[in-house]
């Protein structure tokens, strides 16, 4: 039940915040010219789509089983990491101040799926798909990266590891909140933090789209920033894992922009090649 009301909350959250976000980024004609066009802006899309959908259903279906080869390699490396950042996580801890944690709680529970689905409906609204295209490959690649690092290596948060050093705050205060992150994810899932990748990710693309959506790259990055700051002073990730986590996510954009170049030549040359036997069959 607890999972239940967690979820139903998060969901309500996300939904507030999309609704007041599109009412600061989007236009109303944006919506109009989608509804004529929608066809054909799906169309084009659903290349990408399918192969997304195609490997989040192959990660879910797999996902026991890389737990089980997780386990099997045995390859523990929170000891090396703690040698390297040592109580890095509880000295930021004891900086911030505790009226805080209610807002980074927030931040790392429901800015961080708003960050992730806002951007899917604004670059669908526009005319060209090359945003949507790019975003849906920075978090396929973003994940793909992401569960080969947690199958490879078990690695514990900083508030698992060092619970004497390091508080959990957000389980504190709210507790029904460990069963939903415990639903989707393991608590060996910390190298590297895939919300540090993916915020960042998203922030990233928001700079790419500044001139379309200028107020969304401003909001994108402060969500952002704040999502990567709290998964330390959560006490969930070490120093370490994020810069992790901010690597993957300059890897994942750059690895989706090269992606959809590609894609998006092979498009245009089979088009050529049509329009060109479409001629030839004219003459």
């Amino acid at each position: 039940m607890a999972l239940l009301d967690a979820l139903i909350v998060t969901v309500l959250a996300v939904a507030a915040g999309l609704a007041v976000t599109a009412t600061l980024c989007i236009e109303v004609e944006q919506l109009r010219r989608t509804a004529n066009d929608i066809r054909n802006r799906l169309f084009d899309v659903a290349p990408y789509l399918a192969v997304t959908a195609v490997f989040f259903l192959g990660k879910r279906a797999t996902h026991g089983k890389t737990l089980q080869i997780s386990k099997s390699l045995d390859w523990n490396i929170t000891d090396e990491i703690y040698a390297i950042e040592g109580l890095f996580v509880a000295h930021l801890q004891d900086f911030t101040p505790n009226a805080t944690y209610d807002f980074f709680s927030t931040m790392y529970m429901f800015g961080f799926p708003f960050l992730l689905v806002f951007p899917l409906l604004a670059y669908f609204l526009l005319p060209s798909g090359r945003y949507l295209k790019e975003l849906l490959m920075a978090y396929l690649l973003n994940y793909f990266i992401g569960t080969l690092c947690y199958t490879l290596f078990i690695a514990y948060g900083p508030r698992v590891w060092v619970s004497d050093a390091v508080a959990e705050p957000m389980y504190e205060i709210y507790p029904s909140t460990q069963d939903l992150t415990a639903a989707v994810s393991a608590n060996t899932n910390v190298f590297p933090s895939l919300h540090t990748s993916l915020a960042v990710a998203a922030a990233l693309l928001a700079w790419r789209s500044r001139e379309e959506y200028p107020r969304w790259f401003k909001i994108a990055t402060f969500v952002a920033t704040c999502v990567v700051l709290s998964t330390m002073i959560l006490g969930i990730h070490w120093l370490i894992d994020v810069i992790a986590g901010l690597v993957l996510a300059v890897v994942s954009v750059w690895g989706a922009v090269r992606i959809v170049d590609w894609g998006e030549r092979r498009r245009s040359s089979s088009r050529g090649g049509v329009d060109g036997a479409a001629a030839g069959t004219d003459d």
